[in-house]
């Protein structure tokens, strides 16, 4: 296997760590938890990545390095507080020490859980992320959010844990569903509606090559470094959501309440595209933005096979979702909004009768 390195993001918060992006990563995983100093590994990964799992069981073996594997349910059900607790009684059966360090190996789901389960095992042991979906990579994996799920709503229990290291090997990129790789590039486009307009006229230009699972002559592997570099300079300034990160959040208000009421069947890449339309005719009703570019955000997803409506007749389930939001204060609903590509501002309470205008423009 050979070690291809395209890009390394560093993270330059409290805790730097380096998003390391490339091809034949396995290596360099082991040789990161090797140097740690821990006397054994844990692999948290879902069933369907049992190979890969394998793969990096074997290669840390091999460096003298025993494996515990942690194997949870697939996507959101794994993000459980059961499924966590069982995840810990494993740990305390393993005498996991402080010292020890997790691997989480999969999707956005796989990672929050991994994350949250190191952050409160020991009050804190290390965590590498090793993320295989689009959607982990650039969104999940970086930035120190963990979390699980509750009927209350999605990621409401969680802490900021940041990783000791992630690793994008894009080899695992060649394995995704066309689906999985659309759905994951709805985070893509929101860093580039929020930050990095490059991003946008990449799909623009050739939304078929943003799309292309083989390295060579696609646009994947520089989107998914030009999104990691924008939430890397954006967790740097701000860890813990106090005021910058927020921008992360654009259209993720109406995404979080589409995702509640479907029950996480939703792919979260398609809430998040249908969340950034709601948003953006929220903000075009309100006058924040012009036609052109309410018509632009349309247009992207469009173009790469994404969604941009939901179903009528639901808006008072919606709406109820939306008042459970972390980013709301004093009872008010607040949205990420824009002004321009790049100009990020906040929507502090809009009246019901402009959220109810705003659905009307994109549900059918």
């Amino acid at each position: 296997m050979t070690t291809t390195i395209f890009d390394t993001v560093s993270v330059n918060g409290a805790s730097p760590y380096d998003v390391v992006i490339g091809s034949g990563l396995t290596p360099l995983i082991v040789e990161r938890a090797k140097n740690s100093g821990a006397a054994q590994v844990a692999l948290l990964h879902q069933p369907t990545l049992a190979g890969v799992a394998a793969e990096i069981d074997a290669a840390l073996q091999a460096a003298g390095l025993p494996v515990l594997h942690l194997e949870v349910p697939d996507a959101e059900a794994g993000k459980t507080l059961a499924v966590a607790g069982e995840c810990w009684d494993k740990l305390g059966d393993a005498a996991f020490g402080r010292r020890d360090i997790i691997i989480g190996i999969g999707g956005g789901a796989a990672t929050d859980l991994a994350g949250f389960i190191a952050a409160a095992w020991m009050r804190g042991v290390r965590v590498i992320q090793v993320p295989t979906t689009v959607l982990g990579m650039v969104d999940a994996a970086v930035g120190g959010k963990t979390g699980i799920n509750t009927a209350a709503g999605k990621n409401l229990v969680g802490a900021f844990h940041e990783p000791d290291a992630v690793f994008i090997d894009l080899d695992r990129v060649l394995t995704l569903p066309d689906d999985e790789i659309i759905a994951g590039s709805a985070e893509i486009i929101k860093t580039g509606f929020i930050a990095d307009e490059e991003i946008l006229k990449l799909y623009e230009t050739d939304p078929v090559a943003c799309l292309q699972k083989e390295v060579e002559g696609s646009h994947l592997p520089e989107l998914i470094a030009r999104s990691v570099r924008v939430k890397g300079a954006v967790v740097s300034a701000d860890l813990k959501e106090s005021n910058l990160r927020e921008i992360l959040n654009y259209g993720h208000t109406f995404a979080h309440a589409v995702e509640l009421r479907e029950d996480f069947t939703w792919r979260h890449g398609n809430a998040v595209a249908v969340g950034i339309m709601f948003i953006a005719n929220l903000s075009h009703n309100l006058g924040l933005i012009d036609a052109a570019l309410l018509e632009r955000h349309r247009a992207i997803l469009t173009a790469i096979g994404l969604p941009t409506s939901y179903e009528a007749g639901a808006f008072d389930e919606l709406y109820e979702g939306m008042t459970r939001d972390k980013k709301n204060r004093d009872g008010n609903i607040r949205f990420v909004a824009l002004n321009a590509v790049g100009d990020v501002t906040r929507l502090e309470g809009p009246d019901r009768a402009e959220l109810i205008r705003a659905y009307d423009n994109i549900s059918h």
